[in-house]
């Protein structure tokens, strides 16, 4: 398995997972977080154009997307302020086709940072489960710009 910058080749296959992940969220309890059409195409396209967007491959084929970041996240320094940059992991999705994404993606990050962020909605049982299984500890509640709460988990390295 490959982990490469997208490019923009790939946004259509890129919102073809994020569909799918849609799809699944709202079969598994979780209707509110992506809605009907998020992550937008835009964000998305702004994503792969600003080179933080990332593709998970084997054989050519793509099965997982997320975008990953390191500076300080203005949701997360609200309540939790951090000294130092961090990685920040976003919108997380996959086909379904493999298992351990996430686990893949937090290895791919502790190369990158020793501090690793990512939030997830409450309703999101599955992140949440992936995200407890990498050993992310739970920050607390964060909100995003359109006030819609967040679960704030952390990593640090060597903890």
């Amino acid at each position: 398995m490959n982990i490469r910058l997208a490019t923009t080749l790939d946004a259509d296959r890129i919102f073809e997972i994020y569909e799918y992940a849609r799809a699944y969220m709202k079969a598994h309890g979780n209707p509110h977080q992506w809605g009907d059409d998020r992550p937008k195409k835009s964000l998305t396209e702004d994503d792969i154009m600003n080179k933080r967007c990332y593709v998970i491959e084997e054989d050519n084929h793509i099965f997982a997307c997320f975008v990953f970041t390191i500076g300080f996240e203005k949701a997360y320094e609200a309540l939790f302020p951090a000294t130092d940059k961090y990685g920040v992991i976003h919108r997380v999705a996959s086909d379904g086709s493999k298992r351990g994404i996430v686990e893949l993606i937090v290895d791919f990050a502790k190369e990158k940072a020793d501090l690793i962020r990512i939030d997830t909605h409450e309703d999101n049982k599955t992140m949440q489960n992936c995200i407890e299984r990498q050993k992310f500890k739970r920050l607390g509640i964060i909100y995003l710009e359109d006030t819609s709460p967040r679960i704030l988990y952390e990593l640090k390295e060597g903890l």
